[in-house]
Order: C-alpha cells, then structure tokens, then sequence
C-alpha cells in the first residue's frame, strides 16, 4: 500500500467525468500532508516521464483519471481518461 492508495479509492468511487480538489482535500483523503513538490504543475502531469515511477501519478491512473495542477496553484483536475478501462 502506498499513500495515495486512499487517494485512487476516491476517485474511483466518483461518478462525474471531471472533479476539482484542494490541496487540503487531497490532504484529508490521503490522511498526510502534500510534499513541497505537490506545488509544481510537472509533479501532478500524468503524461511526464512514464518510466518513473511516482505513486500520487500511478494512484490517478489505476482510478482513470488524469491530473492537472490547476492555475494558482492550490487544486488538481482530475480528469477521466476517455477509452480507458478502470482497474
């Protein structure tokens, strides 16, 4: 289990194709506090470096959704994948 398996378990349970979440919310469903990296848009892009493993990016994707670090930075889009089957 890794931090953000709480995080993946939340999305999966969402219905709605698009949500917004707070760094604080995300906080509360992961039960710990973000990493200082968690400000830069590049730490949430699903589609960076595939051959790294990160697990807050591995958590969007095994739910179906890609993550955006929305302007201002102080949310996260996350977006289901079209045409992708959720494990």
């Amino acid at each position: 289990m890794n931090d953000y398996d709480a995080l993946r378990d939340y999305l999966l349970r969402q219905k709605q194709e698009e949500l917004v979440l707070s760094f604080e919310q995300i906080e509360e469903i992961i039960g710990a506090a973000l990493p200082r990296a968690a400000q830069r848009a590049s730490w949430w892009d699903s589609l960076r470096s595939p051959d790294i493993q990160m697990p807050q990016r591995e958590a969007c994707l095994a739910a179906g959704f890609v993550a955006t670090r929305m302007p201002g930075g102080q949310s996260v889009r996350f977006r289901k994948q079209k045409g992708e089957r959720r494990r």
